[in-house]
């Protein structure tokens, strides 16, 4: 079975058990809505590729781990989409979870989505069970903290971060989980292949850098501009788009050079520079200059407004301080009247 099928159908099964009977609909149906129709899947692709390239020794259980991989990625969008991070009213060229469903939803869509992901990959298990603390593990640090998408998606909280650390956390490290996790799926150490993870997650947020600049939303299927709009960290504003596009570039050869000897190398060296190619386009080249400028011109747009918003929320913070202040001496003004009434000499005499 080609690699995309075994995907779907590990994804198809896995959504079904949470579809019985009784269950809230609404629910089962955003959690649907947020994996199907899919993306690219380069992120299980490359973790199925990895497992067929260290043997395969047991397919269903690759075919779950790729599954649970996907199902992580798929809850990190509906969260990344909600109104209190990127407001996103689209993903993959349809309406994002919560502008389907209502952000309630999202938010639970999201979180069980999470579960499942560990659902589908314990019980595919029974077979290699010694393998699955590894995988669990492996999974577990992709995803949460200190290093994982959770903290990626955190660095935009923070008032700096360094880009590498933003890129490495919130792109990177579920990259880096798919090639271990498809490496130690098919029972080999999956260490060997932390690098290749690496080095091409890095990549991918780089490009996903330059493609909100780049890219025509509608074959995006989402919204575009969303960095300078947001000021979040960005390899096209931090670099330039030559420089970001360059810096893709030296990542990509990275990743392939990373790539160990085995049987399926030449196939997965050709996966990603296909990927590269699609994600990047030579052909975007040619227009880099005069997005350049516009790129510019957003970002100081940005760090007008930032200043402007920093500025008057410095000011509402010492008008509020104030208040409170004469609030105090106030109310300290009152007790030391209430005070002194009380310590004044009582006359009982009876006159």
């Amino acid at each position: 079975m080609e690699t995309l099928a075994r995907i779907e159908e590990a994804l198809a099964a896995a959504i079904a058990t949470t579809e019985a009977p009784g269950c809230p609909p609404k629910l089962a149906a955003a959690m649907r809505h947020a994996v199907f129709p899919g993306g690219a899947r380069i992120r299980p692709t490359l973790s199925l590729c990895v497992a067929r390239a260290c043997g395969d020794s047991d397919p269903a259980l690759s075919d779950a781990t790729a599954a649970a991989i996907e199902l992580l990625h798929c809850a990190s969008l509906v969260h990344d989409d909600l109104p209190c991070f990127d407001d996103a009213p689209t993903r993959r060229g349809q309406p994002s979870v919560h502008a389907a469903y209502g952000e309630r939803l999202a938010v639970l869509a999201g979180d069980g989505l999470i579960v499942l992901a560990y659902q589908t990959l314990g019980l595919a298990a029974s077979r290699h069970p010694e393998r699955l603390a590894r995988l669990m593990g492996t999974v577990s640090r992709g995803v949460g903290m200190p290093f994982g998408i959770t903290a990626g998606q955190a660095w935009e909280c923070e008032a700096r971060v360094a880009l590498g650390d933003y890129q490495r956390a919130k792109t990177g490290a579920l990259f880096a989980a798919a090639t271990c996790a498809g490496a130690e799926a098919a029972g080999v150490d999956g260490n060997t292949w932390r690098a290749l993870g690496e080095w091409l997650g890095e990549a991918y947020q780089v490009a996903d850098d330059v493609r909100d600049v780049m890219a025509d939303p509608a074959l995006l299927g989402k919204p575009v501009g969303r960095d300078v709009a947001l000021g979040r960290p960005s390899s096209a504003s931090e670099h330039g788009l030559s420089g970001a596009i360059q810096h893709f570039d030296r990542l990509v050869a990275c990743a392939i050079e990373a790539i160990p000897p085995c049987r399926g190398s030449a196939q997965l060296r050709q996966l990603v520079r296909m990927e590269a190619e699609r994600l990047v386009p030579k052909s975007w080249c040619a227009q880099v200059p005069g997005l350049q400028r516009r790129t510019q011109t957003g970002m100081r747009s940005v760090a007008a407004a930032n200043d402007a918003a920093a500025s008057a929320a410095s000011a509402a913070t010492k008008a509020t301080n104030a208040a409170r202040a004469g609030s105090t001496a106030a109310a300290s003004n009152a007790r030391k009247s209430r005070s002194g009434a009380a310590s004044l000499p009582v006359n009982t005499s009876t006159r």
